[in-house]
């Protein structure tokens, strides 16, 4: 008789070591046993060889409605299969909807579990018309985390809390025992370096970084912190395209606050020299991607322990919202799922990093960030099996290719990879066989443990 549901035995990466001859063993959707040698007898049985088996990915930050009738969590979870993410944590900024009640967070997370084939979780807001009365009710609905904005991207749709309503927003987050992500540009100064911009009548690749420069998102994260520091929050910022940012995470972090922060993939992996030349609105994100001298800083914080999730933003925009020549006037935001895993393994590989950097900054960190742990991030004993295999599959990306993407466009179109996922395991199920993805509605809403036990 067996004694486990699934056995997979490869090179098990774990948050601090890597098993080289390893197993991970499965029964009723957990991981049971994980260990090194012969492996136990099981009901199913996959031998991976040489192949890294990792922890899925939590992708921090998703946008699976952003333009309404485009991706929705049908593709943005079929991508996310695909690239060996397990969970994603969506974003509460919907086209037309604005998730800042109970019943809208409840109403959303309904509609997901028809169409989600991994699990997810989801980011609340507030309506700055209303203000903070409605956190409580949204923490009980489920809500992993909230998310704020300094900047207005809209004024309905993406709206900036002001700074008085961001520290009772804080304070209010605090007192559920979650945290407070922040869109980190300062509104003052991005719109007059803007309209400088437009003044100069400069509308290459080049006027989207002008428009934002570093102190604009260095200012803004300065102030989330301080606020974080004031009401006893814990302090996010969701996305750092500055070295600086981190430095300043750092510090806080030494003075004893709970600071933490964020590397989307793009930030590591592009420059404005080497990629926002060549792809313009293609390559239009906010914060901008910025040179090579700040990419390298992002690195050296990464190797140094300063990077505490790294992340997609993921959005796939229809293409024309993507073209435009005018740099400013393109939609903000790329597509990413399905090569996280991958451009980041690359990346870790290349700078002889090892691969448990992927495992503490796509798993172990992000569910210990949205209050997780009791049931995801790490290939440990009374976890969710949810696990990826990367295989070495050298090639070039192709988005359109692949077939698991809405859109046809990627501003990582021929890149070279090295690592491919060729199984994803979500609860011990499979939901992507290395072509495939499974159906919809194989996805769970997952919810954050009470305070103190996740």
């Amino acid at each position: 008789m067996a004694d486990f549901d699934l056995v997979l035995t490869g090179r098990v990466v774990l948050t601090d070591a890597v098993i080289d001859a390893g197993y991970v063993a499965i029964r009723n959707g957990l991981i049971e046993r994980i260990g090194a040698g012969e492996p136990p007898a099981a009901a199913e049985r996959h031998d991976f060889g040489q192949a890294y088996v990792m922890p899925g990915a939590i992708d921090a930050q998703v946008h699976s409605r952003s333009q309404k009738g485009q991706e929705d969590f049908v593709w943005s979870t079929r991508a996310a299969a695909a690239g060996g993410v397990t969970t994603i944590v969506d974003m509460p900024y919907d086209d037309g909807v604005l998730i800042c009640t109970p019943e809208r967070l409840a109403q959303k997370a309904a509609e997901a579990s028809q169409q989600a084939r991994v699990d997810f979780a989801l980011y609340a807001t507030v309506d700055p018309k209303v203000g903070a009365s409605a956190i409580p009710s949204l923490a009980v609905a489920g809500a992993a985390g909230f998310k704020f904005s300094t900047f207005e991207t809209h004024p309905d749709r993406f709206p900036r809390i002001p700074t008085p309503l961001l520290h009772d927003c804080f304070a209010a987050v605090a007192r559920e025992g979650l945290i407070a992500g922040v869109h980190n540009e300062n509104d003052e100064t991005v719109r007059a370096a803007i309209a400088a911009v437009q003044a100069s009548g400069r509308t290459d690749y080049r006027a989207h970084g002008l428009s934002r420069p570093a102190y604009t998102e260095a200012l803004a994260t300065a102030e989330v912190y301080e606020l974080a520091a004031a009401t006893g929050c814990s302090g996010h910022i969701v996305h750092c395209s500055i070295g600086r940012g981190y430095d300043m995470c750092a510090a806080y972090r030494a003075q004893g606050f709970d600071t933490t922060i964020e590397a989307c993939i793009h930030y590591l992996i592009l420059s404005e020299e080497d990629d926002v030349g060549r792809l313009g609105g293609k390559a239009k994100i906010n914060p901008p991607v910025r040179g090579r001298a700040e990419r390298d800083r992002l690195w050296h914080h990464l190797a140094a322990g300063n990077i505490t999730v790294v992340s997609t933003d993921h959005v796939s925009w229809s293409e024309e919202r993507k073209t435009d020549p005018d740099m400013l006037k393109n939609a903000s935001g790329v597509p990413g799922l399905e090569v996280l895993y991958a451009l980041l393994l690359k990346g870790l590989l290349d700078r002889d990093l090892s691969p448990s950097f992927a495992a503490r900054l796509l798993a172990a960190n992000p569910a210990r960030l949205f209050r997780l742990g009791h049931r995801k991030g790490a290939l440990e004993l009374g976890r969710d099996a949810d696990i990826v295999v990367m295989a070495h599959r050298p090639g070039r990306y192709d988005a359109a290719q692949s077939g698991h993407n809405i859109v046809q466009w990627s501003p990582y179109q021929g890149m070279d990879l090295t690592y491919r996922p060729v199984a994803t395991f979500l609860r011990g199920i499979m939901v992507f066989d290395g072509k495939d993805a499974g159906a919809p509605g194989a996805g769970q809403f997952v919810r954050p443990a009470p305070a103190g036990k996740a």
